[in-house]
C-alpha cells in the first residue's frame, strides 16, 4: 500500500460508514487505503500496492459522481459485491463494499434490489445473455419448477413470445427499469410478472440480476377497470368513452391529411316496444345479436361502438359522402334478414343518421350531435333508412329540445285541456259516449296540434305523465257531469304503447277510479290494433285484469294492422273502432272491408263504432250495414268541457 496516503482527511459524510467495508482509491484505480473488512473481502495483501482495476470494472464506477452497482469479483467467480462509489474530491473516490451471494445470501440480494426498485420482491434470478445462471426458491416455485430444473434453461422458455421481444431488446439493459411481461409456467399456463432488471458486470460482460414479482391479480384488476372504462359489458363493443377517444384522434389525423370522416348514429327501430313486450332479458339478447351483425362491418377504417340503450355509433375514416351512403345501405340491407332469438324471428330495422367531417362539424360533440339529429328526423318519417345531416335539421333539433322543455312546463302549469267528441248510437239516435282528446293551449303560440307534440312526448317518455293526467282528468270530468244530473256516459281514453306496457297499469286505473269515484263501467280504454296483437299472452292478462275491474276496452284504428279472428275471439274486447281511412274513399273495396268488420264484430258479440264520419252518405252507409255507433264532424267536432255541458244538456 502507498504509505504516503495512510493518513487521509476523512469527510464528515463518510463517518457513518466506519463500520463498513471501505476503500479509498484514486482516479487511476490505485487503492490508497481501506478498512480491514474491505481488504478481507477482496483478499488483498495490505503490504502490497494494489489496483482496484484488478478486482472490479472500476471504469464503470467513474461514469457518475455517485454509483451503485452489483459487480462480480474478477478473481473469484460467483462472488458478488454491492458497490457504492462516492467522489470525495476530484481525484479521490470512496468505495463502500458489501459482499453478496445468490446461494447463501438471497435475502440480502432482495434487500439490495428492493432498495433500488422501491418495490417488494417475490423472486430473484441471475442470467446471462439468455441462459439462467441461478435463481432462488421463490422464483422457481413461481414458475412451477425446481431450482435444478431451471439452471441452464433459456429465459425464452419462461416468457411468452410477445413479451420476450421486450426482454430481447438488450440495449435497454444498460439502464435500470421495470418490465411488465407475461410468464409461462411449467404447465403452460400464463401469468403476469413484473421484472426489475439490474445489471452487474463480469469481465466486462453484462450479467442480469433481476427481481420478479407475480402481479397477475393487479394486472387483471387493471384490465377489468380499463375494460369497464372503455367497453360495453353487454355487447363487448367499445363504449361511448372509447368512441370519443378514437374519434378525437381521427379528427386530428384527418385534419393533418385533409381527409373526410363520417359518424353514423344508429337506432334500432321499435326496440322499446319489443323490450317492453317480450322483457328486458329478451331485449338484451336482441342487442347482443344486433351488435354481432354490426361487428361484421368492422374494418381498418371503421370503428363501431355502443352509445347507450339501443343506439350505436360508427366512425368511418378516409371516406366520402358517397362511401358513407353506401355503407349505410349495406348495414340496412344486412338488418333486413330476420334475427332468430329463442322461438321468435325478429324483423328489426335501423334508422341511421350521418354527419361528415369537416362539413357538418369539427369536434366530437358536434359530429355525434348532428348524426343523432339526422337519425331522429329519419326515424320520425320513414324508419329503416338513412339520412345525411343538413343545417336545417339542426334548427329543427333545437326546436324539438325547446318544445320538450315547454312540454314539461305545460304539464306543471296546467296548459293541457281535454276536448270531448260525442259518440252517437245509430240505432237509438242518442249520445252514448265521449272520446277524450288532448289539446295544448300554449300561452304564446296558441293551440299546438297533437300531431306535433304527441310523437315528441312518446320519444321523451313524457307520454307517461301526460297520459296519467288525461286519464285522471277524463274520469274526474265525467263524474262531475254525472253529479250535475246529466245522463251517465262512457268516456273513452286513448292509451299509448308506453302507458299500456306499464307493469302497474291496472293499479293506476283502479287508483284513478277510486279517487274520482267514477264507476268502472263508464270508463273505456282504447288501445291500437298493433299494441293488442304484439304479445298475446301478456296483453291478454292485462286485458282480463282491466275487464275484472269493470273497465271497457276497445281497439282503435281497426283494420290498419294485422289482427286475426283468433286474437279477437280470445281477447275480452268490447268494441272495435273502424279507422276513418275506410270512410274517406267510396271505393267498393273499402265498403266491403267496413261491411266485413261490422259483421265479424257482431258475430263475436262486439260493438262497432266508426270514426271520422263527415258526410250524410257515409252515415247512411253505416246505418244500412247496422254499425252500432259513430263519431265525426258530421255530428260534432271535439268540444271543450264547458261547451259540451250545454251540448249534453
Amino acid at each position: 500500500m502507498n504509505q504516503e496516503h495512510l493518513l487521509l482527511p476523512m469527510n464528515n459524510q463518510l463517518l457513518s460508514f466506519l463500520n463498513e467495508a471501505i476503500l479509498f482509491v484514486d482516479k487511476g484505480g490505485t487503492i490508497l487505503e481501506g478498512s480491514d473488512k474491505a481488504l478481507s473481502i477482496l483478499n488483498l495483501d495490505y503490504s502490497e500496492d494494489n489496483s482496484i482495476v484488478d478486482y472490479l470494472d472500476f471504469h464503470l464506477l467513474l461514469e457518475s459522481p455517485t454509483s451503485h452497482l452489483l459487480m462480480e469479483i474478477k478473481k473469484e467467480k460467483g462472488k458478488l459485491l454491492e458497490v457504492k462509489s462516492l467522489v470525495v474530491k476530484e481525484d479521490l473516490y470512496c468505495l463502500i463494499i458489501n459482499e453478496l451471494s445468490i446461494r447463501n445470501r438471497a435475502d440480502e440480494i432482495k434487500r439490495f434490489i428492493n432498495q433500488i426498485s422501491n418495490s417488494s420482491v417475490e423472486g430473484i434470478i441471475l442470467y446471462g445473455k439468455t441462459d439462467i445462471i441461478d435463481c432462488d426458491e421463490t422464483f422457481a416455485t413461481m414458475f412451477g419448477y425446481s431450482k435444478e430444473e431451471l439452471k441452464g434453461k433459456s429465459m425464452e422458455q419462461l416468457i411468452d413470445p410477445k413479451s420476450y421481444k421486450k426482454l430481447a431488446d438488450f440495449e435497454h439493459l444498460a439502464f435500470n427499469g421495470v418490465l411488465e411481461l407475461k410468464g409461462v409456467r411449467k404447465d403452460g399456463t400464463l401469468f403476469y410478472i413484473e421484472m426489475f432488471e439490474y445489471p452487474y458486470y463480469k469481465y466486462g460482460k453484462i450479467i442480469r440480476a433481476a427481481s420478479v414479482k407475480d402481479v397477475t391479480e393487479r394486472i387483471e384488476t387493471e384490465n377489468k377497470i380499463e375494460y369497464m372504462a372503455y367497453y360495453d359489458d353487454l355487447t363487448d363493443l367499445p363504449n361511448r368513452n372509447f368512441f370519443n377517444k378514437v374519434l378525437k384522434e381521427a379528427i386530428y389525423q384527418a385534419k393533418e391529411s385533409n381527409e373526410q370522416l363520417a359518424v353514423f348514429f344508429l337506432d334500432i327501430d321499435y326496440f322499446k316496444e319489443i323490450n317492453d313486450t317480450l322483457g328486458y332479458s329478451f331485449g338484451d339478447e336482441l342487442l347482443r345479436a344486433c351488435a354481432g351483425r354490426l361487428k361484421t362491418f368492422q374494418q381498418m377504417d371503421t370503428f363501431i361502438a355502443r352509445m347507450s340503450g339501443d343506439e350505436f355509433l360508427i366512425l368511418q375514416r378516409n371516406t366520402t359522402k358517397e362511401d358513407s351512403k353506401r355503407l349505410a345501405k349495406e348495414i340496412i340491407a344486412e338488418f333486413e334478414i330476420p334475427i332468430k332469438i329463442r322461438e321468435y324471428e325478429i324483423y328489426t330495422t335501423l334508422s341511421i343518421g350521418i354527419s361528415l367531417y369537416p362539413n357538418h362539424g369539427k369536434t366530437n360533440s358536434d359530429l355525434i350531435k348532428h348524426a343523432d339529429s339526422a337519425m331522429y328526423v329519419i326515424k320520425g318519417k320513414h324508419r329503416n333508412y338513412y339520412n345525411l345531416f343538413e343545417s336545417s335539421i339542426s334548427e329543427n333539433f333545437k326546436s324539438m329540445l325547446t318544445m320538450e322543455a315547454e312540454l314539461r312546463k305545460a304539464l306543471r302549469e296546467n296548459q293541457f285541456e281535454l276536448h270531448y267528441q260525442p259518440q252517437k248510437n245509430l240505432i237509438k239516435d242518442e249520445v252514448v259516449g265521449l272520446e277524450a282528446l288532448l289539446r295544448w293551449n300554449h300561452p304564446d303560440k296558441g293551440e299546438i296540434s297533437p300531431t306535433v307534440f304527441i310523437p315528441l312526448a312518446e320519444k321523451t317518455g313524457l307520454i307517461i305523465d301526460i297520459g296519467d293526467w288525461v286519464l285522471s282528468e277524463a274520469c274526474r270530468q265525467n263524474k262531475e257531469w254525472q253529479d250535475k244530473g246529466l245522463k251517465p256516459l262512457t268516456v273513452s281514453v286513448n292509451l299509448s304503447a308506453k302507458q299500456f306496457y306499464q307493469p302497474n297499469l291496472v293499479e293506476k286505473v283502479k287508483q284513478v277510479l277510486d279517487e274520482t269515484d267514477l264507476h268502472p263501467n263508464y270508463l273505456e280504454l282504447e288501445i291500437t290494433e298493433s299494441m293488442a296483437m304484439s304479445n298475446e299472452e301478456e296483453i291478454l292478462e292485462t286485458l282480463h285484469q282491466l275487464r275484472e275491474l269493470g273497465v271497457l276496452v276497445s281497439i282503435d284504428d281497426f283494420g290498419t294492422g294485422y289482427s286475426s279472428f283468433k286474437y279477437l275471439s280470445v281477447f275480452p274486447i268490447t268494441k272495435l273502432k273502424i279507422d276513418k281511412m275506410f270512410l274517406n274513399e267510396s271505393q267498393k273495396e273499402n265498403q266491403a272491408i267496413v261491411r266485413s268488420i261490422i259483421h265479424m264484430s257482431h258475430s263475436l258479440n262486439m260493438k262497432v263504432i266508426a270514426e271520422g264520419v263527415e258526410t250524410a252518405e257515409q252515415l247512411n252507409f253505416l246505418a244500412n250495414e247496422r254499425c252500432d255507433e259513430m263519431q265525426g264532424y258530421y255530428f260534432s267536432k271535439p268540444l271543450p268541457a264547458k261547451l259540451l255541458t250545454n251540448f249534453l244538456a
